[in-house]
């Protein structure tokens, strides 16, 4: 990316920001029902739910409450990107003299500021409610670093929506699915205690993989070949998306 497309993206996502601040329901919207699954699941179904890891529920589940929160947030991204379509906001931009992909980046930057945001909420919420992690600060930048990788890939995802969605409705119906995956990989419940069927589904699925990989990080325990599994999925979906959603992009506008 140039000079003049970093200073063009800086300025889209000062605008798209300040958006965000002046309404931070959004932020907190993302984060209620995040807490509300982790809340119900904890001191609801957790007493009936038997792990075999012999620590807390809460920090079992976590990773994947962290995950559904991003697949929460990333709507959003689809829906904001669409409704500047809608109103020629993108059209206004195009005839002034900024660089085209800055439109895209300051949309994905903005979603992961967002998204970090609703993520420090939510795992302030896990610590009063129990959470207890004695990972160095290594792996807590491991488990940065996996969750802005895991926002960017989704967000690519929430691009293409919102470039190709004909409502208002359809440009974040495509999360609904995402948010539904963690509940069919290790985030809740060992995949051992699944059917055959659902368990294979379950173990060879990317949330699993990144699942364990971040529950691995901060239990302090090793990550084995699961971290290259995890990070093939998400560079792999991040590549497909970024490809996809750069040419649908570029024939919107031509």
């Amino acid at each position: 990316m140039s000079t003049h497309a970093m200073a063009d993206t800086a300025v889209l996502t000062g605008r798209s920001l300040r958006h965000i601040l002046r309404s931070p329901d959004t932020i907190i919207t993302t984060a209620v029902t995040p807490v509300a699954l982790m809340l119900l699941f904890v001191y609801v179904l957790g007493g009936a739910i038997h792990t075999g890891s012999g620590e807390a529920y809460v920090n079992y589940l976590l990773p994947g409450i962290l995950l559904i929160t991003i697949a929460s947030g990333i709507a959003y991204t689809a829906y904001r990107l669409f409704l500047d379509l809608q109103g020629g906001i993108v059209e206004r931009f195009q005839s002034m003299p900024i660089a085209r992909s800055s439109v895209l980046w300051a949309q994905v930057l903005t979603s992961v500021a967002a998204n970090l945001a609703s993520v420090v909420i939510v795992t302030g919420v896990a610590l009063l409610m129990g959470f207890r992690t004695g990972a160095s600060v290594g792996a807590w930048l491991a488990v940065a670093g996996i969750l802005v990788l895991f926002t960017l890939a989704l967000t690519w995802v929430a691009v293409i929506a919102g470039l190709t969605a004909k409502t208002v409705d359809g440009a974040s119906a495509f999360s609904y699915p995402l948010i539904f995956l963690p509940f069919i990989s290790s985030a809740f419940v060992p995949t051992a205690s699944m059917p055959g069927p659902v368990a294979w589904f379950a173990e060879n699925q990317p949330v699993t993989a990144i699942v364990n990989t971040i529950r691995n990080l901060f239990a302090q325990q090793p990550v084995g070949d699961g971290i290259w599994v995890a990070l093939a999925w998400l560079v792999g979906i991040l590549v497909v998306a970024y490809a996809f959603a750069v040419a649908i992009y570029r024939k919107k506008i031509s």
